[in-house]
């Protein structure tokens, strides 16, 4: 493994309307981690129940986990719980980020949080640019990714929905969904 003083941290945002952005984002956790790499994964929406990835992500020391929404809240009821909720999680990214422990740091769903307005596409990018160590990867997941950390990201992938099987009325299967 590249020592960090030789490694590129990259800034990843995968964003659309499509699936997989999570899944993609959680296959590069386990890639690293299997590298040998210590990763901190932070969810902003997924609440507490378990996930097949959680469940894996336990077998291994070099991956810190933190499922810490208070769930789907897409129709929420109470908007300020939902932004204070999304401020304490991204008051925890900062301190993982700043650590200098992890190699990676996925902040799994941020970007929904913009989209909702609890949180500013522009505070995130700017705490990108002044903050993110150097040799460490970042990855940004959710749909409508703001213009400011788009601009910030090295790499950008917007996943496309073509077909879906919720469409068809095909509830959410375990070990595919979560």
């Amino acid at each position: 493994m590249k020592s960090r003083d030789r490694r590129h941290g990259l800034v990843l945002v995968l964003t659309g309307e499509g699936k997989g952005k999570s899944s993609s984002a959680i296959g590069m956790v386990f890639r690293a981690a299997g590298w040998g790499m210590k990763v901190c994964v932070i969810q902003f929406i997924k609440g507490q129940w378990q996930t097949g990835e959680q469940k894996a992500a336990q077998r291994f020391d070099n991956i810190e986990w933190h499922a810490l929404g208070d769930g789907f809240t897409w129709d929420t009821k109470n908007p300020q719980q939902d932004i204070a909720t999304s401020r304490r999680i991204w008051e925890l990214g900062k301190e993982k980020i700043l650590s200098g422990e992890f190699d990676l740091v996925l902040l799994d769903e941020i970007n929904y949080c913009c989209g909702y307005g609890w949180l500013s596409g522009r505070e995130i990018a700017e705490f990108i640019r002044q903050h993110k160590p150097a040799w460490q990867h970042l990855i940004l997941t959710g749909r409508n990714a703001p213009s400011e950390v788009i601009d910030v990201a090295d790499t950008v992938t917007e996943m496309r929905a073509v077909k879906h099987a919720f469409t068809q009325g095909i509830k959410a299967e375990q070990g595919i969904e979560f």
